[in-house]
């Protein structure tokens, strides 16, 4: 017989100064608040905004009785030398019983038919714990930042840290699994490492990237590159959105705006494959009061009502595209969408910023204004026989759509 989740009581963790192996200890934290931020500060040494201690606070303030979060200082002696970041999600029995409905038909186990009862008559009950050493809210590689001499010591420091938080939430003879996001094969994606530790890999929506060329002056420079196809379909594009008012909302403004952004996010949000968690209405008023000097918010406005909005985070060498909204019922008129595309086009070159990160979703629609995929990848560790049950279908349904990539530039002669 299974056993569900239970309230996570394992407080072990929780002691400062773990032993890892060699000189490498580490300090688990439940609260943002009580991170030290100094020595969460120098570990990350300014390498990913999404791990920074400003924006992990914002994040914090997303925590529910179902989501909660882990912080993970590395030190070597008493030096901090990097940081790994967990999320934690508990998920009620209805979310997957629609998914695994087919995998429980096939199986006729005993133990199937319980779990399958289990389901009908306890919908909203707890069913499983997933355990992300990442974020769900972002595309990419933002779970842990190491300052080490090679990738076999960081996997081996991140390896550990995962198995003493995995035993810490009692994972063990619960239907709950390990998640590792997202990686990119070339980086810490070697599925190679992750093997020797019963991971099971499975491919993500890709990540659509801009890499723009160079000496580019202004927006219309880039369209120049376009074929006359895909020039014109731009210029369509602009032309429809040229009545509305394009607006840079300064942080009062995003206050006051914040219920009519949440409204139009909530649209693009009941559209997702997947909806894992939604944003509350202050989330982005607190992002742009946590970090003015990277986030940005632009909206369009018909009239006086705002009908769409887009943020990103302007890096060092590129634009995050972040989270976006807009009003379906005017989005084919106005070409909102795409206008929002275009827009972190312009803001890339203005800013002279070599990539653009559009993020996963719509992958082919993103080829059109010449972003390319980049795969990703992730790995997840099922805790036991039930679990491998409910995952494999998971897996599945997170798969990527079959789509046509575009090509918007002109054939080199």
């Amino acid at each position: 017989m299974f056993v569900l989740c239970d309230k996570i009581l394992g407080k072990n963790i929780l002691k400062p100064n773990r032993k890892l192996f060699s000189s490498y200890t580490f300090t688990c934290f439940e609260d943002i608040n009580l991170v030290p931020v100094n020595d969460w500060t120098k570990a990350l040494n300014n390498k990913n905004v999404f791990l920074s201690h400003s924006y992990l606070s914002v994040l914090h303030k997303e925590k529910t009785d179902h989501f909660r979060f882990r912080y993970v200082i590395v030190y070597n002696r008493k030096d901090p030398i990097g940081v790994v970041y967990f999320q934690i999600n508990d998920f009620s029995a209805s979310l997957f019983g629609e998914l695994i409905e087919k995998q429980i038909s096939e199986l006729k186990s005993k133990r199937a038919s319980v779990f399958q009862r289990y389901i009908e008559h306890n919908e909203n009950e707890t069913i499983m714990r997933l355990v992300t050493c990442g974020n769900n809210f972002i595309s990419g590689e933002h779970g842990f930042y190491l300052d080490v001499n090679s990738k076999k010591t960081t996997f081996k420091i991140v390896e550990g840290v995962i198995d003493c938080v995995s035993r810490a939430e009692k994972l063990r003879g619960k239907i709950s699994a390990i998640l590792v996001k997202d990686f990119y094969a070339e980086g810490f994606g070697n599925k190679d490492c992750w093997y020797c530790t019963k991971f099971v890999h499975f491919n993500v929506e890709p990540n659509m990237i801009i890499d723009l060329p160079k000496r580019l002056i202004k927006p219309t420079d880039y369209l120049a590159t376009f074929s006359k196809k895909y020039r014109n379909r731009a210029k369509h594009i602009l032309s429809a959105s040229a009545s509305l008012t394009k607006k840079r909302l300064s942080a009062q403004e995003v206050s006051l705006y914040k219920n009519t952004m949440h409204d139009l996010y909530t649209q693009v949000f009941n559209q997702a494959k997947f909806k894992l968690v939604h944003l509350s209405p202050g989330y982005f008023e607190d992002v742009i009061k946590a970090d003015t000097n990277s986030f940005y918010v632009d909206a369009w406005f018909l009239g006086d009502q705002m009908v769409s909005f887009a943020c990103g985070f302007c890096l060092e060498n590129e634009v995050e595209a972040h989270y976006i909204g807009f009003d379906y019922a005017h989005n084919k008129e106005y070409e909102l969408y795409q206008t929002i595309l275009y827009s972190f086009i312009e803001q890339a070159i203005l800013m002279q910023k070599t990539k653009i990160n559009l993020g996963r979703t719509a992958s082919e629609i993103k080829t059109t204004v010449g972003a390319r995929a980049h795969e990703l990848l992730c790995y997840i560790k099922p805790q036991n026989t039930v679990s491998k049950l409910i995952l494999k279908p998971f897996m599945q349904f997170l798969q990527p759509t079959e789509w046509i990539p575009r090509n918007p530039f002109k054939e080199e002669s």
